[in-house]
């Protein structure tokens, strides 16, 4: 079992990402042997535990440190996480994830939406068990609600030339950053601390995922399709306009028209076409200067945590810089 290198300055969060991996293997029990093998490749093929890592973080701010019933909460919300990715991945029709083939690739649709149906029951399972209270489960239902919600945004947006900053952020603020928030939140709340530090946390999680997503979105126009393990700027030709995008189509939308309006059609010359007009019109510039602004929010927030004996707000800096600067 191999975790990311990002958690090999720290021991302990190792330690109990590892056990949380457990957890979710331990969970999962598919009839259908070949997909449950496809499933368990999927959540251990190499990525970062970012939420569920926060969710440990955050867990030690309060004063019952049940590290068992902290790492179960982990699970859960990983394996949340891994079903919106088996969902996604049905929607863009995605044959790849993280150099992988994806469950829907290799066992079709019905096979990939019922494998993330299934995770979606382990995820609540685990919340029943170890949920201190029903304020976690309405919590989780709540953010399910709000990615929903986020994934239904993005679909209705596809193909709009005329996408605002605001629309993109409120999708991501559900597709993504709502996890993140999920994440912070229970992770203070189950450990005894108040609903009012709690939603403290949330937000320092929400404004985390949202520069997390931006950040990840500038990457598609920085990275080749090797190094990011999707090809570069499929979303624009499923007419997803991240970011960067966007920008630059309020900087010169006419220079942008002729190739995105092909739609599924755009060739790969066309891609880089639209690749290059991006940097031109300074898209990825304004879009770093978007996420530096919701780092810093969520730096600032994570500087006014307690201290502990576990440091945890100097390691919760760290980390959310490094993946908030990060170039791949």
């Amino acid at each position: 079992m191999k975790l990311h290198p990002l958690w090999k300055p720290y021991p302990s969060i190792s330690k109990e990402l590892a056990t949380t991996l457990n957890l979710m293997e331990k969970s999962i029990n598919l009839k259908n042997k070949a997909v449950e093998k496809a499933v368990l490749e999927m959540i251990h093929s190499g990525g970062k535990m970012l939420r569920p890592a926060y969710q440990l973080l955050f867990s030690q701010f309060g004063p019952q440190q049940d590290r068992q019933k902290a790492m179960a909460l982990a699970a859960s919300i990983e394996m949340l996480h891994t079903a919106t990715l088996l969902h996604d991945d049905v929607v863009d029709d995605a044959d790849l994830r993280r150099g992988l083939p994806t469950v829907r690739s290799t066992f079709g649709n019905d096979v990939a939406v019922y494998a993330g149906d299934y995770l979606l029951v382990c995820c609540f399972k685990l919340l029943a068990d170890y949920s201190g209270s029903l304020k976690s489960l309405q919590l989780n239902s709540r953010s399910m609600e709000k990615i929903l919600s986020g994934e239904l945004g993005q679909m209705e947006s596809r193909y709009q030339f005329d996408g605002t900053v605001t629309q993109y952020i409120e999708n991501i603020s559900g597709k993504t950053a709502e996890l993140f928030a999920l994440s912070c939140s229970i992770g203070a709340y189950e450990s005894g601390m108040n609903q009012r530090f709690a939603k403290k946390c949330g937000d320092i999680g929400l404004n985390i995922g949202i520069a997390f997503q931006i950040i990840d979105d500038i990457l598609d126009y920085t990275q080749d399709s090797q190094e990011i393990g999707k090809p570069v700027l499929e979303d624009v030709r499923q007419g997803i306009y991240s970011l960067p995008l966007l920008y630059a189509l309020q900087e010169d939308k006419q220079s942008l028209l002729p190739y995105l309006e092909k739609r599924e059609a755009m060739t790969e010359d066309d891609t880089q076409q639209v690749f290059a007009l991006v940097h031109q019109l300074h898209g990825v510039e304004k879009a770093q200067e978007l996420a530096e602004i919701y780092t810093k929010k969520a730096l600032t927030a994570i500087d006014s945590l307690p201290e502990n004996e576990q440091q945890t707000k100097v390691i919760l800096a760290t980390i959310t810089k490094n993946i908030l600067t990060r170039t791949n």
